[in-house]
């Protein structure tokens, strides 16, 4: 399955302006826009699909449009790319939004939170919470039984990885059955798109890279979230008129 439809509109207002570099990492992959960066979660390498990238090493000379169009790939490598692409366009037009984890709104819910991701200690920042995941661990709901966990929730919280596989529409759509639940993406892939609202969701949690050439070399280097912390600073958009959880 392809990237999630919500990226395609976002992707078609992406104005064209300079690439500096395209970093495909072992954990992230990155696009550096003219000192605008985004990130995207880089697939395994056993996802079905992915592929060395034809062209590779002239990625950067189309442009932040031409990248942004990969999110209609197939092939998912360079659905990250173009995730990154949409991202970094975001980042250069991101409101000013508060700085902070989107996770840490859900404590007072934490029981009646669903959340679709196993997040690094999410356990702690979200005590209680009900984990769904594609291959569950013991005490996780599985995708295919989430729906009535949702039902019942005060919130929901996706993680920016599903917008790779169109896992963010699928979650919407479950949503809108419990009209009062607040509903958030969050993750270093999140774009921080005000659009976005209108689809449904009703924060946005993301990462702004705020130093390009470290982010780059980290990424690079295969670095994950906690290598990128000195370079880059988590930032929540929240929807005009949403109340906290619960």
């Amino acid at each position: 399955m392809g990237a999630d439809p919500l990226l395609f509109a976002l992707a078609d207002t992406v104005a064209d302006r300079p690439v500096r570099r395209v970093v495909v990492g072992l954990n992230w992959t990155l696009v550096d826009a003219d000192g605008a960066c985004g990130l995207a979660h880089t697939p395994d390498r056993g996802t079905p699909g992915c592929k060395a990238p034809e062209g590779a090493g002239g990625l950067a000379a189309g442009g932040l449009r031409a990248l942004a169009a990969l999110v209609r790939s197939d092939n998912p490598v360079l659905v990250a790319v173009g995730i990154a692409a949409v991202n970094a366009a975001c980042a250069a037009a991101a409101p000013a939004g508060t700085d902070g984890n989107g996770l840490d709104l859900f404590r007072a819910v934490a029981s009646r939170t669903v959340v679709v991701g196993r997040f690094p200690g999410i356990a702690d920042r979200v005590p209680g919470c009900t984990v769904v995941e594609r291959e569950p661990g013991p005490g996780e709901l599985a995708e295919n039984a989430a729906g009535p966990a949702i039902a019942a929730a005060a919130g929901l919280v996706i993680t920016a990885s599903a917008v790779a596989n169109g896992g963010v529409s699928r979650y919407l759509a479950l949503a809108a059955g419990n009209p009062p639940l607040t509903v958030a993406l969050v993750g270093p892939g999140t774009p921080l798109a005000p659009a976005l609202f209108q689809a449904g969701l009703h924060i946005l949690s993301g990462t702004l890279v705020t130093d390009a050439d470290a982010a780059a070399r980290i990424v690079g280097e295969g670095g994950a979230v906690k290598a990128l912390a000195g370079c880059t600073r988590q930032v929540t958009l929240t929807a005009p008129g949403t109340l906290p959880p619960g």
